[in-house]
């Protein structure tokens, strides 16, 4: 296991986002029908296979270069809020970063991508979204970087810290977004861009230990 992820790495973590979110389209479906408008799994299904078909092209370089076509790809591709959102924080995560990834590394593209999804949603923590998930995903890797982590042990770190948040959006009541029309009905489901997050950034994990 290496201290340091290539973009074989990027390229590996992007093929398991995509087979991750197929395998889960339907979930993410259902969470956005509850809560949304029940198209975040299929736009998410849709954008991957995409970004993965351009992948599959070859010629890509390093990391950034995977990141950038994963933006470019979601911002053509990805309908809804979706696309936009995760557009701009592979874009962001792609200028945070320059050659190989170590644990500082990981901590500045989760930073760079957390950037992106504030600056184009304007939501902070506990409005029930994404930001539920990416932001203890960050303040993870920035401590498992400190304590002196490989970036494989940060990125793992990180996956747990944004499952474990989008587990916590279930009590929220949303107030950004489509879910914050529902009110007091959003209190109970569980964001699904929390959920999509935390599946990307588990696909990001596996693919560094694999290595």
């Amino acid at each position: 296991m290496s201290d340091s992820l290539s973009v074989a790495w990027a390229d590996a973590w992007i093929r398991g986002a995509q087979a991750v979110l197929a395998e889960h389209r339907m979930e993410l479906i259902d969470l956005d029908r509850a809560i949304g408008d029940g198209d975040h799994g299929e736009n998410m299904d849709r954008g991957f296979k995409a970004v993965v078909a351009k992948l599959d092209e070859g010629g890509i370089a390093d990391v950034q270069g995977v990141l950038k076509i994963v933006a470019s790809t979601l911002m053509s591709k990805v309908g809804g809020a979706a696309g936009p959102l995760y557009g701009t924080a592979f874009l962001r995560a792609a200028k945070a970063v320059e050659g190989d990834v170590d644990a500082n590394g990981v901590a500045d593209l989760i930073a760079g991508a957390l950037d992106g999804i504030v600056s184009r949603g304007k939501a902070t923590t506990g409005e029930k979204t994404m930001v539920d998930a990416w932001t203890p995903a960050l303040e993870a890797a920035r401590a498992a970087a400190a304590s002196g982590a490989t970036a494989a042990e940060a990125l793992r770190a990180a996956a747990t810290a944004a499952a474990e948040g989008a587990e916590a959006t279930i009590p929220l009541q949303a107030t950004k977004g489509r879910a914050s029309y529902l009110g007091e009905r959003s209190i109970g489901h569980k964001d699904p861009g929390a959920t999509s997050t935390a599946y990307i950034l588990n696909a990001a994990a596996d693919a560094a230990e694999a290595l």
